[in-house]
């Protein structure tokens, strides 16, 4: 039976992640700082990378799989490559945040400098920023760059958009989802609900953790999702779910990012979309029903700062309706069509 172990395994991708090996017969381990273990057929233990030894003595005789969720540097890359001796094959997730455009500008930058002006779709071998320790794009590419240069076993990168899957403590769908159920009626969307920003559904990252199983050496793969909707084509789908229905109000465009008013999670002024050379299963209506579901029922009586601290911790006002008014009475706004 082949064994994996799951760094991050009770976080939103490391659930996926293991709930497909375990059904495919892997024997797994989920390791976090965590005590509380997912019901399911695997073993769970406590694991703190930072404490000395802890992850040493935690991954015990080895695994044929590691997959780390939670991996954000070199000096996390260094702390895998001191194991690889007991690892069979390392797979680590990285981000879509790690590219940049011809001017050298990128997600992190976008505030600063705009938003970049990316290729559609952006292919897994384009450029990406310089890695470095400042910054959250900078941190992954030194990850990458550090297991690609001395990784002796084989290395899947992957590379995620905008994530979806329950038990997300960012999930940016309940933007949507808060609104409806606060009973909203209009609702404003900046750049005219036409933002297109990559999404990938949990289940996608596992699909493209499976088809790098049998590569050799060191791969990228953006693991995505098979289409990549506009803020419009989100707000539907989820109101579709839902059965609750709201009138999405497109606002004029604006030069800087992130717009003023209408900013949703995705609400980016150029596309950024992502090609994969991972056969690609689900579009974001095939992958979103369980998310919607989990994020209805996680927040039922309860603050959904507790259910969602990411999210809440998000440094522009997600749900200041007095805001929304605003943005409704703006000189060209207008209703979306279907």
């Amino acid at each position: 039976m082949p064994t994996a172990f799951i760094l991050g395994g009770t976080g939103q991708i490391g659930r996926a992640a293991a709930a497909r090996l375990a059904g495919d017969g892997w024997s797994v381990t989920l390791a976090s700082r965590s005590t509380a273990a997912p019901d399911g057929p695997w073993r769970q233990i406590r694991v703190e990378r930072n404490e000395e030894d802890s992850l040493q003595q935690g991954l015990g005789d080895g695994a044929d799989l590691v997959l780390d969720c939670i991996a954000f540097d070199d000096t996390h890359a260094d702390q895998l490559l001191a194991l690889e001796d007991r690892i069979g094959r390392l797979a680590v997730v990285s981000s879509m945040g790690v590219y940049r455009d011809a001017a050298g500008r990128s997600l992190g930058t976008a505030a600063e400098r705009g938003f970049p002006d990316f290729p559609v779709p952006i292919p897994e071998d384009h450029p990406t920023v310089e890695p470095g320790p400042e910054g959250y794009a900078a941190g992954k590419v030194a990850l990458e760059r550090r297991l690609r240069d001395r990784a002796r076993v084989p290395v899947t990168i992957l590379r995620p958009g905008a994530i979806h899957g329950p038990y997300g403590r960012d999930t940016r769908e309940w933007w949507f989802v808060k609104r409806l159920l606060d009973g909203r009626k209009r609702i404003p969307l900046a750049y005219r609900g036409l933002s297109r920003f990559q999404t990938t559904s949990t289940e996608g990252v596992v699909d493209a953790l499976l088809h790098g199983l049998d590569g050799r050496g060191c791969q990228v793969l953006n693991a995505v999702d098979a289409d990549a909707p506009t803020v419009a084509e989100i707000g539907r789908t989820i109101m579709d779910l839902m059965d609750r229905q709201a009138e999405l109000v497109g606002l004029p465009d604006t030069p800087t990012h992130p717009p003023g008013l209408g900013m949703t999670p995705w609400s980016v002024a150029k596309p950024m979309v992502c090609a994969s050379s991972v056969p690609r299963l689900r579009t974001y209506a095939d992958g979103i029903a369980p998310t919607i579901a989990w994020l209805v029922e996680a927040t039922r009586d309860v603050d959904w700062r507790v259910v969602l601290p990411q999210l809440a911790a998000y440094p522009n006002p997600l749900f200041d309706y007095d805001l929304d008014e605003r943005a409704l009475a703006l000189p060209g706004a207008a209703p979306i069509g279907i």
